[in-house]
């Protein structure tokens, strides 16, 4: 009966968990609905171009020997506000693009509309940290600070602590590789 009650524990920590991840993912969105909207949107264009593997290789290029890793939807802390998108963690990068595309005014002033983009190859992160909200435990955020201390905070994950442990596991084996 323990192993029974230990499951069902289990269970339901991981559910907790990941409601908590839910609740805090659409928290961060600008309304309800605008967030769902997205999400919706995101997932069709993700089945148009035919999963989140090809919508890695058509946003940053596949290197030899890349293998993705992870995808996880999160948001990108900038300074304009959280910009929703979807995190790729592989083999040789951590690269994140945006779930819209967003208006910039370009040198000659047209308003051009991009995907907001981030790629930061394994070998220039000096370190990844974890933190959260004090006050709320359940909002957790993940930076990353490159060799030449730009960070890059990540907030509003799914599932966070799946997302941070692959983050990890692919920083160490850049810094730490197996020889053969």
């Amino acid at each position: 009966m323990n192993s029974m009650n230990y499951r069902m524990n289990n269970n339901r920590k991981k559910a907790d968990n990941f409601v908590d991840g839910v609740r805090e993912h659409v928290r961060l969105g600008l309304k309800f609905s605008e967030t769902v909207k997205g999400k919706l949107s995101l997932g069709a264009r993700i089945l148009q171009i035919g999963g989140v593997k090809r919508v890695f290789r058509q946003n940053f290029g596949v290197r030899e020997g890349e293998k993705l890793l992870k995808v996880s939807q999160c948001y990108l802390s900038t300074t304009a506000g959280p910009i929703a998108g979807l995190l790729f963690i592989s083999t040789q990068r951590v690269a994140f693009c945006s779930e819209r595309s967003i208006k910039f005014s370009s040198p000659n002033g047209e308003l051009v509309r991009i995907h907001y983009k981030v790629s930061i190859p394994l070998r220039k992160i000096k370190r990844a940290n974890q933190s959260e909200n004090v006050k709320k435990p359940s909002q957790k955020y993940m930076e990353i600070v490159t060799v030449d201390n730009f960070d890059f905070w990540f907030m509003g994950f799914l599932n966070y602590q799946k997302a941070f442990n692959y983050l990890r596991q692919a920083i160490s084996q850049v810094q730490n590789p197996v020889q053969k």
